[in-house]
């Protein structure tokens, strides 16, 4: 397949046109050097063309360039996944299109997730790309509401930065230990796109591995670039759907019945929630789908194991002061 230094950065594409030269040329300034896989989601933009043809006259400005063709739209769970499975390097590192990289963001990660073995994601610090001063995602989380969240969002930059373990990484802009993969599985592309990053980063919990948030390592990005806006009626019916998928595959079934009222709770408001945006029909339809989700993919269930049942006490406690975490703000 294809082969590079010790880390591979994977590039998913959907009709990245306007984003991907600048994007690429970012990381043509890395401190250290990288392979990079361009995975194409079957975009119906003219940017690869762009693209092979800005490579081929400017080629000093781009950095070694693969690009991996898909047929049609996969999702991002299984674009990063084929990335991944041709990439032949100890890391890699997942990085969206509409993102422009500091010069040592690459450097950053791979140094903190060499410092243990156990690390099994290091995120960037992700900026917005057109306000600076403010975080676009600085770590994710996971409460037993049944709800994901990036409490730095929107926050000042400087609130944030202490390295520090959180739930899971956004894959927007992450690093991650290759070899881990094998043992947990790639990522679930029954998600298609969303929670897709919260559902391997909680599964590497489970395992025992952790996931850490590194400030130093800086990423700009464009935010919403594929989906439009940060609320729309595609991504809240798939967030909805793939959030129940979510709870039912990680988590064993008296963990459900535990957080069942938080779990209901946590439903109720977001249906209030959505339906004051008008997308309550949109999250409802998402629940339903959800439920299909977890009749099709039933056998993805994470199967419980007596050595991991400290690491779910963990997690559990975890869940539980999220929830103060999240509404608390």
């Amino acid at each position: 397949m294809y082969t590079g230094e010790r880390v591979t950065i994977i590039i998913p594409n959907y009709n990245g046109a306007k984003y991907l030269d600048a994007c690429l040329r970012s990381l043509k300034k890395q401190t250290v050097t990288s392979k990079v896989i361009v995975v194409d989601n079957g975009s119906t933009d003219n940017g690869l063309e762009i693209l092979k043809n800005a490579m081929a006259k400017h080629a000093k400005a781009y950095p070694e360039v693969i690009i991996h063709e898909l047929s049609e739209n996969t999702g991002f769970a299984n674009a990063v996944n084929v990335g991944m499975k041709l990439a032949k390097t100890e890391y890699v590192l997942l990085l969206n299109n509409d993102t422009v990289s500091d010069e040592a963001m690459t450097e950053k990660l791979i140094k903190t997730a060499d410092h243990d073995k156990k690390i099994f994601s290091v995120q960037a610090k992700m900026l917005q790309l057109n306000n600076p001063d403010y975080i676009d995602d600085a770590g994710d989380y996971y409460c037993a509401l049944g709800w994901a969240f990036s409490p730095a969002r929107d926050k000042h930059k400087d609130r944030y930065n202490k390295k520090k373990t959180i739930t899971s990484a956004c894959a927007g802009a992450a690093i991650y230990r290759k070899s881990v993969f094998e043992e947990i599985g790639y990522f679930d592309e029954a998600h298609f796109c969303y929670l897709e990053d919260v559902d391997i980063g909680y599964r590497a919990r489970i395992f025992g591995y952790k996931n850490v948030f590194e400030p130093s390592a800086i990423v700009y990005h464009a935010g919403s670039g594929t989906s439009g806006s940060r609320y729309n009626v595609f991504k809240e019916e798939l967030t909805a759907a793939n959030n129940l998928y979510f709870i039912y595959k990680n988590m064993p079934f008296l963990q459900i019945i535990i957080n069942l009222p938080l779990i209901v709770t946590g439903i109720i408001i977001k249906q209030l929630y959505f339906s004051k945006k008008k997308l309550g029909r949109a999250y409802f339809k998402g629940l339903m789908s959800g439920i299909n989700k977890i009749i099709h993919n039933s056998n993805k269930k994470v199967a419980y194991s007596n050595t991991h049942f400290k690491n779910y006490a963990k997690l559990e406690l975890e869940l539980l002061v999220n929830c103060v975490r999240r509404l608390v703000g």
